[in-house]
């Protein structure tokens, strides 16, 4: 395989096991499992410390991804996201991590390439581990936190009540912005996700 037929990788960052599930630091893991119900696919253990899948994404033939969420906490994101890319032999240029993102407002999706982490520890690893940052990023808006509270404290809190009931819009819109920044290219998603409503 060679970088031309690699498949894409779409990764989403959180942190494992049930305690975590409802945080909003995991709505990157909440993405990813969203294109895996879309497309019929099974996450299942793989090798690089993640649960991965196979899918196409698009028209048919549909273009060839991998769906994947580390096992690791999200501060350690980086060793299953290298050795992913490593196993399926694709380079950081088509890689797509989708992530949480305080300074983006609630229910808000942005795309980009490249630049700074914002202080997000996934992102930070995923760099580190890398020796880049010039990979794409699907940023999923969570605002933030109230009053005076700590930003690490209000990423791993779930969701409140009223924000539930727009999650799973969220969770569409940042899976159909993940799905069309690879079936049709970043700008033509930046065009359509960064429109003023």
């Amino acid at each position: 395989m060679n970088a031309t037929t690699a498949p894409w990788l779409i990764i989403g960052l959180g942190n494992p096991g049930a305690r975590y599930a409802g945080n909003r630091h995991n709505v990157g893991a909440m993405v990813v499992d969203e294109l895996a119900t879309r497309t019929s696919s099974r996450l299942r253990p793989h090798k690089a410390g993640a649960v991965a899948a196979q899918a196409r994404l698009g028209a048919l033939p549909g273009t060839p991804v991998v769906l994947a969420v580390p096992n690791s906490y999200m501060n350690e994101s980086g060793g299953p996201v290298s050795a992913l890319l490593k196993f399926y032999s694709a380079t950081p240029e088509r890689l797509v991590v989708v992530h949480d993102e305080l300074d983006i407002d609630a229910g808000a999706v942005r795309l980009k390439k490249g630049g700074g982490e914002g202080g997000h520890n996934g992102l930070r690893s995923v760099s580190a581990s890398l020796g880049t940052k010039d990979y794409l990023r699907v940023r999923v808006g969570i605002g933030r936190p109230p009053g005076r509270m700590d930003p690490a404290d209000f990423v791993l809190r779930d969701f409140s009540t009223t924000e539930r009931k727009d999650l799973p819009l969220l969770v569409g819109d940042a899976a159909d912005a993940a799905e069309m920044v690879v079936v049709h290219g970043l700008v033509p998603a930046q065009q359509r996700f960064h429109a003023p409503a």
